[in-house]
């Protein structure tokens, strides 16, 4: 296995200064290795992953340096924008390394939402012109940076690592947990469900959307909720669709704090829109747990300015059970969007599931529950 300080160490002695990406479950330990070892300014957890490239292009111009990228490779598609039409050798030719966790790879059991991107993402990168190169475990580190580093100061372009599963060493983070609040997400949710009623849900991606799943079996429902296990930061552009498509039934969004800041632009789009049947209920622990638990800015953020401004005609805010429970009863009355921030602390359970059923079975599920 490669060791993450071993790896971090050779990318800044080969002049690497900053490092940005959103983080990965593959790469988490890495990322944890970054974050607790990046000084001030060297290490930025960006919104989105086309963030990410574009601050690395902006580290390039000021300081001639390089910037390391990591992410997810279904985080590809938030990077198509910038790496066509500015860092490409067409248009500024600026450098970059790309650190891309390999989700979905053909031939590893993955999650269905990542085997399609596992499968294209070689040829995204013969796509776009970056030559690449696959690490794992077995990989002679040495000889494949020397080789990929030099390739980069002969183009002057972007290229990337392509991480496989297992590739890096167990690290452990020495952060520590600055949770806004001590009521596990399931707890919450395990409210939530009790309020909604026979309202419309679509739930996040990641541990959320697992976690509604096995409430609806604890409770012996069939599921009718759609659960978004792909698409992160698109959760409530999805729910505000289904709102204006049935004005008839109330939809709540059950979204999380990275989501929300993945694509923060979502939130004027629904406030001017203004659909009345529409609740966006916000988990906030400030992290990205279900890819390790790397830290969100969400902690520092006032929600209720930000939703109010946005157009929101309201704002509630809950950090227990009681507190949901209070807050609902005021909630189902106002007509919306209204935005219902819920502080919660990270971890899950240690059994936690996937869901049984297929996307398309999800799908045709909530279908039938909107009346289709």
């Amino acid at each position: 296995m490669i060791e993450p300080r071993i790896f971090y160490t050779k990318l800044q002695e080969a002049g690497i200064g900053l490092f940005a990406g959103v983080p990965d479950s593959l790469l988490k330990d890495f990322c944890a290795y970054v974050d607790d070892h990046g000084r001030t300014g060297e290490h930025i957890i960006t919104a989105n992953e086309g963030n990410a490239i574009a601050m690395a292009a902006g580290y390039h111009l000021t300081t001639g340096k390089l910037a390391a990228v990591y992410m997810q490779n279904s985080g590809l598609g938030n990077t198509i924008n910038p790496l066509t039409s500015i860092t490409d050798p067409h248009v500024y030719k600026i450098p970059l390394v790309m650190i891309i966790g390999w989700r979905g790879e053909p031939g590893i059991k993955d999650e269905p939402q990542h085997v399609k991107q596992g499968a294209i993402t070689p040829q995204q990168l013969d796509l776009l012109g970056i030559p690449y190169w696959v690490l794992d475990q077995d990989t002679d580190l040495e000889a494949t940076l020397k080789d990929a580093l030099q390739k980069v100061v002969e183009t002057g372009s972007a290229i990337a690592f392509l991480v496989r599963k297992g590739t890096f060493s167990q690290y452990k983070s020495m952060r520590k947990s600055t949770s806004p609040s001590q009521m596990k997400r399931e707890d919450a949710l395990r409210s939530l469900l009790n309020l909604t009623g026979s309202s419309l849900v679509v739930s996040t991606t990641g541990k959320t959307s697992r976690e509604v799943f096995e409430l609806r079996v604890e409770r012996g429902e069939i599921q009718r909720d759609f659960l978004t296990v792909g698409g992160m930061g698109h959760t409530a552009s999805i729910a505000l669709g289904a709102a204006l498509g049935n004005p008839g039934k109330k939809v709540v969004c059950i979204d999380g704090d990275g989501s929300v800041l993945m694509h923060l632009g979502a939130l004027p789009i629904i406030g001017d829109v203004a659909p009345k049947n529409m609740v966006h209920v916000l988990l906030n622990n400030a992290a990205h747990e279900s890819v390790g638990g790397q830290p969100t800015v969400a902690g520092n953020i006032d929600f209720k300015a930000l939703a109010l401004a946005s157009g929101y005609k309201g704002y509630w805010s809950a950090s227990d059970q009681a507190g949901i429970e209070t807050a609902w009863q005021e909630i189902q009355h106002q007509p919306g969007p209204m935005l219902f921030e819920i502080k919660i602390t990270t971890g899950s359970r240690d059994d936690l599931a996937r869901p049984t059923s297929t996307p398309e079975e999800n799908k045709l599920a909530f279908m039938k529950a909107a009346g289709l």
